[in-house]
């Protein structure tokens, strides 16, 4: 009894799907070997729970959507232009500090930075909650460069303020126990 507590069913049912979908056949064996194979491997190899904090914030949604439209489709142009225009094409990895500490918020914050063209994630510090930033800029200068790591900042607070719970959106905020949205 105890050791089917320890298996996580959504786990296994997704586990089923790929199955399902590798063999591409929905039948009642493929199903079974499914479930089969699917609770050996979540009892082979145990994960942590999972702690989906995940909140939707309709308003802080629509912001991000909004934004992250406008940013992929004007770095797209900046990231071609620069890479068709002449010279060299200046480069640089920015270490960011990003104020939100939850798992979640960081990956997605992560994932959308690394969606934006003209950047990528080179490595995520989850211990002291640092994103590394490869960026193409304009001018390699420092004011360019610290623009790049304020554009990360914000697509951050965006990701937060759609995703996150009121404790991440108040400390995010700095104002404890309060709601900015």
């Amino acid at each position: 009894m105890r050791t089917l507590r320890r298996i996580q069913w959504p786990l296994v049912v997704w586990l089923i799907v790929v199955w399902v979908l590798l063999w591409g056949k929905v039948t009642a064996g493929n199903v079974l070997t499914g479930l089969a194979v699917g609770v050996v491997l979540c009892l082979a190899f145990p994960l942590p729970p999972l702690e989906l904090e995940l909140r939707l914030h309709p308003v802080g949604l629509a912001r991000f959507a909004a934004r992250f439209v406008a940013d992929l489709t004007v770095a797209g142009l900046r990231t071609v232009a620069q890479i068709l225009g002449p010279g060299p094409l200046p480069c640089a990895v920015l270490a960011v500090p990003l104020r939100s500490r939850g798992d979640l918020m960081l990956t997605a914050t992560a994932v959308a930075v690394s969606a934006v063209p003209g950047s990528a994630v080179v490595e995520l510090q989850r211990s002291t909650s640092t994103l590394f930033v490869h960026v193409m800029s304009s001018r390699a200068d420092a004011a360019s460069l610290e623009q790049a790591r304020d554009e990360v900042r914000r697509l951050e607070r965006l990701v937060v303020r759609a995703f996150g719970t009121r404790a991440e959106i108040a400390e995010l905020a700095g104002r404890p126990g309060t709601d900015p949205s």
